[in-house]
């Protein structure tokens, strides 16, 4: 399960509501590196780039229930995550389909992250790592 999240760039109507077309800034799921969505046909290609996004005047940040989240959430969010506990592969081995740590990253594209968590491997996808807690995801996804 995860949350995805939106940048609008114009505030919203008064009467209606309405915010224009929302760009997708990723989707936090729980024990994984935010997937931070990059387009280089828009210019956003780093955690930065979206910073300047982030800090224009008017716009606004919403998840997909529609509640309004501040920037510096939105950057805690991408930022500072993490996991108490390490992964028990043992017990994934034990309780799941899984033969190893290795078959369980082969099958999810995943591959050990920073603070317990997994992370995207650099693919087709996933274009990079970002400094931190974030990986640098391309193309369509929620």
């Amino acid at each position: 399960m995860g949350t995805n999240y939106y940048w609008h760039e114009k505030p919203p109507c008064p009467c209606c509501g309405a915010t224009g077309e929302p760009l997708h800034i990723g989707k936090s799921s729980y024990g994984w590196c935010f997937s931070l969505h990059v387009d280089e046909s828009l210019g956003i290609n780093t955690l930065v780039d979206w910073m300047e996004r982030f800090n224009r005047e008017g716009s606004s940040i919403l998840d997909e229930y529609g509640d309004r989240v501040e920037v510096e959430e939105m950057m805690k969010v991408i930022t500072q995550r993490g996991k108490l506990r390490k992964t028990d592969w043992e017990a994934i081995q034990r309780t799941s389909w899984y033969k190893s740590e290795e078959d369980f990253h082969r099958n999810n594209h995943s591959e050990r992250g920073p603070n317990n968590l997994l992370r995207h491997q650099i693919g087709e996808l996933c274009v990079g790592h970002g400094e931190g807690t974030w990986d640098y995801i391309k193309g369509e996804f929620s």
